[in-house]
């Protein structure tokens, strides 16, 4: 008489971008992403990929929003896309302080990147990359007060994050960019 076994499932890869999510929601994603229906289901709730392609774009746009938000904050001396930036490494973006010594004193530039990959979303996800770093001008911890100023700023902040890192996941799956520019 043949023994009976059991087939153990094949262990689930973790969802990176979704480890702080309840496993109801990871499993929907994976389910999701087994269907081949996540990038489908983004592409209904976001129609297409904002305008702002340069970095004279970017830096008007956040400081725009800066202006709108934190008039107080210091001025920032540059903002970019930057395409060494890798969002394999968590990074949607950086904000930075370069000090510099002039004469007898330091002065300090705030710098903020995004990285290239957020060239072709929709514009509510680099809102909210943009907030986000805007917030660390403030707040350089990831706290309470740090999220309260972020959806100051985006009152949907915590629900565009979770959408941007569902496309994260999707591309992490092998999905296609659903925003890409038409070729010229």
């Amino acid at each position: 008489m043949p023994s009976a076994t059991t087939e153990q499932p094949a262990p689930q890869r973790p969802l990176k971008y979704l480890g702080a999510y309840g496993p109801g929601l990871q499993s929907q994603v994976r389910q999701m992403v087994a269907d081949n229906r996540l990038g489908g289901w983004l592409a209904q709730r976001y129609d297409c990929a904002h305008e702002v392609r340069t970095d004279r774009a970017l830096y008007e746009y956040t400081t725009s929003l800066k202006n709108e938000f934190m008039r107080n904050a210091e001025p920032l001396a540059r903002v970019a896309f930057d395409s060494k930036l890798h969002v394999i490494r968590n990074a949607l973006g950086t904000h930075t302080t370069v000090s510099r010594v002039q004469g007898s004193k330091l002065k300090a530039k705030r710098e903020i990147r995004v990285a290239s990959l957020f060239k072709e979303v929709p514009l509510a996800w680099l809102r909210m990359i943009v907030v986000h770093e805007l917030a660390h001008l403030k707040e350089r911890d990831h706290d309470k007060a740090f999220y309260q100023l972020c959806t100051h700023m985006e009152p949907d902040y915590h629900q565009l994050e979770l959408d941007l890192r569902l496309y994260l996941t999707h591309l992490e799956n092998g999905g296609s960019l659903l925003w890409a520019a038409a070729a010229p």
